[in-house]
């Protein structure tokens, strides 16, 4: 792991992953951009504005519209020595990739008993409430949560943003990377030196006595703006941010758990067969001697993402609802 210099900027999350691939960039000639719209348009968030400019169209490569193909590119290269960054604009196509990431960058360094590695890093978004309908709006890290032999990062803040994908590209297994679509233009201290987030640790946000929130993604915003709701009223809860799905830092997430006697996960992917069922299952497993109240889960509605913002705003939790259900699990309802 890499330690971070006392310096540090304001950024957004957009600026620290950009920052992170001009970093790895330079550090590495081996890195290199490739997608739909990544060198002159920057994509359609505009995050990787700038790096075409300074790489040039050999290390930021405009694609056809092909997931599957381009993927497919980043895959082969990964396995000749190349550590491709492979852009998925919308985490709603992966579906379209899922044969090469599934099948193919997952399996082949098992398959080829240990002789073949994969570093290759996709990164695609997450989250609803942007206005953008059914098929750009949801939130699939469990689909390849579920894949082993892949690792899946969830960035909550631009500093966790820029450690994380610095980690991912160094790492010699394939790594998802989610971004939610609405963080972009949140604003945070982010280190000024060479730093890596390592995959795999749980990051303790908030700490408190009472309950453990454990939150993925622009939910830890959600639970730490229902934390400071819930501290006058006597309820301090612990906030921890898993960072990584895959591998998931289990030790920290039961630990909390043990302590403060109380669980609730939150995530914003849908609640039937989603990571919040697969973090909740495993923190009742470690911690069921300790806990005084079932594990709780808050996730998105089992319906597809709706277009009319009224609905959509419906169908994701919420501050209040979060806040209602902490109340209930410490008996302050």
């Amino acid at each position: 792991m890499s330690t971070p210099d006392a310096g540090a900027r304001e950024l957004t999350m957009a600026q620290a992953i950009r920052e992170a691939l001009a970093e790895e960039m330079r550090r590495d000639p081996a890195v290199f951009i490739l997608g739909e719209d990544v060198a002159e348009a920057g994509t359609p968030f505009k995050v990787l504005s700038g790096l075409v400019e300074e790489f040039g169209t050999d290390r930021v490569i405009d694609t056809p519209i092909s997931e599957a193909g381009f993927t497919g590119i980043g895959v082969g290269a990964a396995m000749t020595g190349r550590r491709p960054v492979v852009d998925i604009m919308f985490g709603d196509f992966l579906g379209l990739v899922m044969d090469q990431l599934a099948n193919q960058a997952a399996k082949a360094h098992y398959m080829s008993g240990g002789k073949l590695r994969v570093p290759l890093t996709v990164r695609t978004t997450l989250g609803a409430t942007r206005r953008s309908a059914a098929q750009h709006s949801q939130s699939l890290h469990a689909w390849v949560s579920h894949i082993p032999g892949l690792k899946v990062a969830l960035p909550s803040t631009p500093a966790d943003a820029k450690g994380l994908l610095k980690a991912a590209i160094r790492d010699d297994s394939p790594v998802v990377i989610f971004e939610d679509k609405m963080n972009y233009q949140q604003r945070g201290l982010v280190p000024a030196g060479d730093y890596t987030v390592p995959l795999g640790v749980a990051d303790v946000k908030r700490p408190g006595r009472d309950i453990t929130v454990i939150a993925t993604s622009s939910m830890v915003e959600l639970a730490l703006a229902a934390a400071a709701q819930l501290g006058p009223e006597g309820i301090e809860c612990e906030v921890i941010d898993p960072r990584t799905t895959v591998p998931l830092d289990a030790a920290t997430l039961v630990a909390s758990a043990q302590r403060t006697t109380r669980a609730i996960v939150v995530d914003e992917g849908h609640r039937r067969y989603g990571v919040g069922a697969e973090i909740a299952a495993t923190v009742a497993e470690g911690a069921f001697f300790h806990l005084d109240a079932p594990v709780r889960r808050l996730g998105a509605l089992d319906v597809p993402v709706p277009f009319s913002p009224a609905l959509e705003d419906l169908t994701v939790p919420t501050v209040d609802q979060l806040v209602v259900a902490v109340r209930e699990l410490c008996d302050r309802a």
